[in-house]
């Protein structure tokens, strides 16, 4: 998998990209050539991070985009601001998320890792399919985990109210990734492509900055490298064997399986519902 692709001249798009793999997903990207449009909170830091890739890379073609996840309004804002600066978009790396020790809610109301993890990137995947089937083929990666397998979905209870932990509740997010991406695929414009990846356990920051403590650093300090973590959605954003694979979930840069909770067809049309009522988003 350590082979280059020639990514010149397609438009890829990285949301939380100002650190770890995120950050390794856009130089990775850069460093073959595309045009990276990075997207995170903080305005310095973005642009922060799109100076080091374009040093580390000799990239220049690369750009940033800010809103906040948690904010169903910032992301149709990011949305619209990317329609009027893109023509056509050929990747959709859906990376951005996070998980909090205790049950916080969104300004929409909305319990946060949900938020965050499954509605923020449902929504502005939907508002931005026309870029990406613009000049097929394009591909979507969603970043899940792991943590899927061991998730149940209530559909009684998606926001956790009765019930929080918020270990259990990113796996049962993770979860919602891939029945996403499974419904997507099905829904997609011809020409698009969406698959699921886990990045395994990586060494980042992830969870330290939203209240978690040392027992979450031990955790990551077992991981690999971002650079690492970032290789199995740099494959499925590029390798030319997977062109029009659809629908699948990938782990170590090859196909890996999906837990129970994630297989389930009927579940993935009726989180589709739900997610478009919550997102304020109109079926299609």
């Amino acid at each position: 998998m350590e082979r280059r692709v020639d990514m010149t001249g397609r438009t890829c798009l990285v949301t939380g990209a100002t650190s770890g793999i995120g950050e390794a997903t856009a130089r990775a990207l850069a460093s073959m050539g595309a045009t990276v449009v990075i997207h995170g909170r903080d305005r310095g830091r973005c642009a922060h991070v799109v100076e080091a890739i374009a040093a580390a890379t000799g990239n220049e073609h690369l750009d940033f985009v800010v809103a906040d996840f948690a904010s169903l309004a910032s992301v149709r804002e990011m949305a619209d601001e990317l329609h009027g600066r893109l023509g056509r978009l050929h990747v959709l790396i859906n990376n951005a998320g996070a998980m909090y020790p205790a049950r916080r809610e969104s300004p929409d109301g909305i319990e946060l890792t949900l938020a965050v993890d499954h509605l923020a990137p449902f929504l502005l995947t939907n508002l931005v399919l026309d870029l990406l089937a613009a000049d097929p083929p394009s591909r979507v990666v969603n970043v899940s985990s792991g943590a899927h397998r061991r998730a149940e979905l209530d559909f009684e209870d998606l926001e956790s109210r009765q019930d929080y932990e918020g270990r259990r509740v990113y796996g049962r997010v993770k979860a919602m990734n891939i029945l996403f991406t499974r419904e997507l695929a099905r829904r997609a414009p011809p020409g698009v492509t969406v698959n699921a990846i886990s990045p395994g356990l990586v060494r980042t920051e992830f969870g330290l900055k939203d209240g978690y403590g040392q027992d979450q650093q031990e955790v990551m300090n077992r991981g690999a490298t971002p650079d690492k973590g970032a290789r199995t959605s740099v494959y499925v954003a590029t390798a030319p064997e997977l062109e029009g694979v659809t629908g699948q979930y990938f782990q170590d840069a090859a196909p890996a399986e999906i837990g129970p909770a994630a297989r389930d067809d009927a579940a993935a049309r009726r989180l589709w519902e739900v997610s478009a009522r919550l997102a304020g988003l109109a079926e299609r």
